[in-house]
């Protein structure tokens, strides 16, 4: 106890050598609690940009591919992946998770769809009369038309506000479960709970119209859910029927409608967007795809483009940010060791009467330590909140540095040859039996992140930084421990005393 009350009491004793000290202290763990603030932040971002761009998985068909394939075809084919090979594919240790989605035609005696009267529709199959094949006399043609479009895990519009489940209502969660609109519910007059069949079917197209073959299928489908309907009826210059209605959706299980899809058939369209566990194992993931029929016209990629577009300018922060804080530490480090193998040198005679009333060395040591960690406390506290104030406008500095640099860099390859703009890699979302969607560098597609770019972040001074700056304080302030242990040793306290004789 005497040990730490005389040191406390030395803080006074020697103010001019504790405040220089305090204020080196002080200086490197300001600069280490901005660093690691910046440090951390922009990890945590680079992470999440990872997650959502680097691990997102394209099949982007190769034009040069197609073009050579085609000169020997002699026609150029659109490059489509077939919807059971969507879903197989979706099955693979290396991802972290799947978004798919179905969307098909159907037709029920049990729901009486909004604009009946205007008959149904569903793309080229148009018909004479409602109710498909189910209660057609058999000498008739078999015709087909449809008056609700049937959708799978395509909940957009409830996550803008542009539908809202009514009370009691759920999205379907298992097989034999559907959601359909309010106005549907109320204009078939039907209710929660009640079982309804629905109709559907996928068909082979055939060698000419008119040549199509039908595969017919039923749901028994319990109404688990209504919702409140703020989208337009119609989209711009749509036809206006029975499934162009948007009231007429009905939302299945995805299993449910994806379970009847047959290869080289249309009618359900299946799409799937993959994200890996991590973007290191694509090439793992890549083989996997090939092995279980992805076709070579298609190369396996992540948004490697847009993901560095957006956090390069962040990982240069972070680097310049390690850096910064590696360089004071060596420094403030090398200070500190001078500094207490100075104030051990001046304080020579202290220690050899210390050591001459019976104290061990290990006890002296103690004492001094005690001092250098009083003195680092002190300074922690002040130092972590001055550092969290500092921290925000340095990194805005320095983002605005980034990115200006970034942008520079971009504009910069953009005016060199086969740099971007110049025709790059056009992407493919492929579904089965339903248009393609295509587009270059840039573009957008169903189920990708926005590119937008980081121009600010919020810095926070977390537990990890915290704890972090709480190692390095005790780091330095054993360094010091350490130095004048090394130093006490060397001393013999009857020599010392004869000295200052």
């Amino acid at each position: 106890m005497y040990i730490i009350q005389n040191a406390l009491q030395n803080l006074l004793r020697n103010k001019g050598r504790n405040l220089m000290m305090a204020a080196i202290i002080f200086v490197v763990i300001v600069s280490s609690v901005v660093a690691l603030m910046i440090f951390n932040t922009a990890d945590g971002v680079i992470n999440d940009y990872k997650t959502r761009f680097g691990s997102e998985v394209s099949l982007s068909p190769n034009i040069e591919k197609i073009i050579q394939a085609s000169q020997n075809t002699g026609t150029v084919k659109r490059p489509t992946i077939p919807a059971e090979k969507l879903m197989e594919f979706a099955d693979s240790e290396y991802l972290f998770s799947v978004s798919m989605t179905a969307s098909g035609r159907g037709w029920s005696d049990d729901l009486k769809a909004i604009d009946e009267e205007k008959g149904g529709g569903g793309g080229p199959m148009l018909a004479i009369g409602p109710g498909g094949p189910a209660g057609m006399p058999a000498d008739m043609p078999e015709t087909r038309q449809y008056f609700f479009r049937l959708l799978a895990n395509q909940y957009g519009d409830f996550d803008n506000g542009n539908r809202e489940l009514t009370e009691g209502s759920r999205f379907p969660e298992n097989a034999g479960e559907c959601l359909i609109s309010q106005e549907l519910l109320e204009n078939s007059g039907r209710s929660l709970g009640d079982t309804i069949t629905m109709y559907s079917d996928v068909n082979d197209p055939g060698s000419f119209p008119g040549d199509e073959t039908y595969y017919d299928i039923t749901y028994t489908l319990t109404i688990v859910g209504s919702y409140l309907d703020l989208t337009d009826e119609y989209s711009n210059n749509m036809m206006e029927n029975a499934f162009a209605n948007r009231r007429n959706e009905v939302f299945l299980y995805f299993q449910d409608l994806a379970r009847e899809v047959k290869e080289g058939t249309m009618g359900i369209d299946v799409s799937a967007t993959y994200y890996l566990k991590s973007p290191d194992l694509l090439e793992a993931f890549a083989a996997e795809l090939r092995a279980k029929g992805l076709e070579d016209v298609f190369d396996v990629t992540t948004d490697e483009a847009s993901y560095l577009a957006i956090v390069k300018p962040v990982e240069a922060m972070k680097g310049i940010s390690l850096t910064f804080v590696v360089i004071v530490l060596i420094f403030g480090a090398i200070i500190i060791a001078l500094l207490t193998s100075l104030a051990v040198r001046e304080r020579k005679y202290e220690i050899g009467v210390l050591r001459a009333m019976g104290l061990k060395k290990s006890k002296v040591a103690l004492g001094l330590w005690t001092e250098t960690v009083s003195i680092t406390a002190l300074c922690l506290v002040l130092g972590l909140v001055i550092g969290g104030f500092a921290a925000q406008p340095v990194t805005n500095i320095l983002l605005d540095q980034q990115v200006a640099a970034a942008e520079q860099a971009q504009n910069s390859a953009m005016l060199m040859p086969g740099g971007p703009g110049g025709g790059g890699i056009v992407t493919v979302q492929a579904v089965q039996g339903g248009p393609v969607a295509m587009g270059g560098p840039g573009m957008s597609f169903m189920g990708q992140a926005s590119t937008e770019k980081i121009t600010n972040i919020d810095v926070g001074i977390g537990l990890e930084t915290i704890l972090e700056i709480i190692i390095i304080a005790l780091v330095l302030s054993s360094l010091a421990g350490l130095i004048a242990s090394l130093r006490i040793t060397k001393y013999e306290p009857m020599k010392i005393l004869m000295e200052r004789n």
